[in-house]
């Protein structure tokens, strides 16, 4: 499967800003990043059984001197909530690319409450949150948030639009 250019360059943005460890609950708008990650000799991929998870990882890889990214879709959101006081509390930083549900095209109906909810949930927890709409600025945007969860030590987001990444479609 050939995946978008934007998608190649996030990666590099990624590897750019030293990120050393990804972690993942499958999903297939992330596929070329963990695909990439799995690849790599350089990077780390983790498989995770919840989102939440993800966050003890990257307070773990910062302790240990390496930068990571979790990855999640719009529904794990919700799982991490008690778990973001970690590093808002510890000031560490956290890196999250966070593919967006129940938005354009969306075929479930189980997806569009917390898809809708996702980015005021998170903005009321403390993370500061991007969202990308276009292929043009996801780039950009993803090393920009980066830096600024690396340098100032803050967790941040940066959203997929479903539009961006594109409605799934449901195969019968």
């Amino acid at each position: 499967m050939e995946h978008p250019i934007w998608q190649e360059g996030v990666y590099a943005a990624l590897k750019t800003a030293g990120v050393r460890q990804l972690g993942y609950v499958p999903d297939a708008g992330h596929a070329h990043l963990i695909d990439a990650a799995h690849a790599d000799n350089e990077m780390r991929a983790v498989v995770l059984t919840t989102e939440e998870e993800g966050i003890a990882l990257a307070a773990g890889a910062w302790l240990g001197g390496q930068r990571s990214v979790l990855l999640m879709q719009s529904s794990g959101v919700g799982n991490c909530i008690n778990m973001l006081s970690l590093p808002i509390n510890c000031r560490m930083p956290l890196l999250m690319l966070v593919t967006m549900r129940g938005e354009w095209g969306e075929f479930n109906p189980w997806q569009v409450p917390m898809g809708s909810a996702t980015q005021g949930v998170l903005e009321r927890a403390g993370v500061h949150v991007r969202r990308a709409e276009r292929a043009d600025e996801v780039v950009e945007m993803v090393a920009a948030s980066a830096a600024l969860a690396f340098d100032c030590r803050i967790p941040v987001a940066v959203l997929l639009s479903q539009r961006l990444i594109g409605a799934k479609v449901w195969v019968k």
